[in-house]
């Protein structure tokens, strides 16, 4: 009686052990494969189902064992409950873990880099290549008066000044709706009181700043020549004169960022954002300037220069002039430089 006792015994163990084995290889033993370069993302899509998550998990070869993945996902009731968004999986992980990951939805945020753009139509292809936002529907939000006037208190021409350039942590699955408005809450932390009240001694607000600094930009990108520049331009508003900022010809002619040469017959081109023919400010921003370029013009330097020319050394520096014959000694040298270079546009 003992020994069929004994045997009974036995063999109910190793039923357990055998039983306890395979819920271990079903739950816990590491099943995402180790890649050399390191973890690895799976991507879901907004409007996913479980169908797509499975078979991006084999197409991208991230699991030992598919199928012991796909019954325990089944049986917990996943599918019903796809959230989407960009999951690291690190190696080892298991069955287990990697559900309650997706289930759970808490994914990994993208180091996103926001790059300054000049014209509106070159954003959506920025941000659609980083991110999932439908580059369509952020295109349709974007020329939108109404809907920009309305959340933002911008409109097509203004709403460049709520970017600002430089590195983001955002979800994958950012809608474009959510994005302008992360824009719009970095724009509103960036814009302290003391930076407003600084844009008010100026008599500027926030918005004609970054129009402003727009144009510093796209002059120079030595940071110890853009509150000189800014200077000149705060000196020519004050007194009523020109701006007369060569890359505002270049913004209409959609030739910033291709054109290094502005030639006399562009002075003459008929728009708005015309500063040899029309005094104060161009209606809009003919870039997305960096914070640097913004406290450029918010932290000028204190002189009486009106005007300035890019050095004929290709230094990136510029030489700053209080009169204007000053100004055509240091311009015919650059001119000269130019033409050694060969450069006609």
């Amino acid at each position: 009686m003992r020994r069929w006792l004994l045997i009974g015994f036995l063999g109910v163990l190793g039923l357990l052990l055998a039983g306890g084995y395979l819920a271990w290889r079903v739950l816990y033993r590491p099943n995402v494969v180790a890649f050399v370069e390191g973890d690895a993302y799976l991507y879901i899509r907004t409007g996913s189902g479980y169908g797509a998550v499975r078979d991006s998990l084999r197409r991208q070869g991230l699991l030992r064992a598919p199928g012991a993945f796909n019954w325990l996902a089944r049986w917990r009731g996943y599918p019903a409950h796809v959230r989407p968004g960009r999951y690291r999986l690190g190696p080892g992980l298991g069955n287990l873990a990697l559900v309650q990951l997706l289930e759970s939805g808490q994914q990994d945020t993208v180091a996103f880099e926001l790059a300054p753009f000049h014209y509106l139509e070159n954003l959506p292809r920025q941000v659609s290549r980083q991110i999932e936002a439908d580059s369509f529907k952020l295109s349709l939000l974007l020329n939108n008066n109404a809907g920009l006037r309305a959340r933002y208190g911008l409109d097509t021409c203004t709403v460049r000044t709520l970017f600002i350039p430089g590195p983001y942590r955002l979800l994958w699955n950012t809608s474009a709706a959510a994005f302008l408005d992360t824009m719009a809450a970095r724009h509103r932390r960036f814009w302290s009181p003391v930076r407003r009240a600084r844009a008010d001694s100026l008599g500027l607000t926030p918005v004609q700043v970054g129009v402003l600094a727009s144009i510093v930009q796209r002059e120079t990108a030595q940071l110890t020549d853009k509150p000189l520049i800014a200077a000149v331009y705060l000196n020519r508003l004050r007194l009523g004169q020109p701006l007369q900022a060569d890359p505002t010809l270049l913004w209409p002619l959609h030739g910033l960022g291709t054109r290094k040469r502005v030639l006399n017959v562009d002075k003459k081109v008929d728009s708005p954002y015309n500063t040899y023919r029309h005094k104060g400010l161009p209606p809009g921003p003919i870039t997305t300037p960096r914070a640097s370029s913004l406290d450029a013009v918010l932290r000028p330097a204190h002189n009486d220069n009106l005007f300035f020319c890019a050095r004929p050394d290709g230094s990136g520096f510029s030489d700053f002039a209080v009169t204007y014959a000053q100004h055509k000694r240091n311009a015919r040298r650059y001119q000269h430089h130019l033409d050694s270079l060969g450069v006609k546009r």
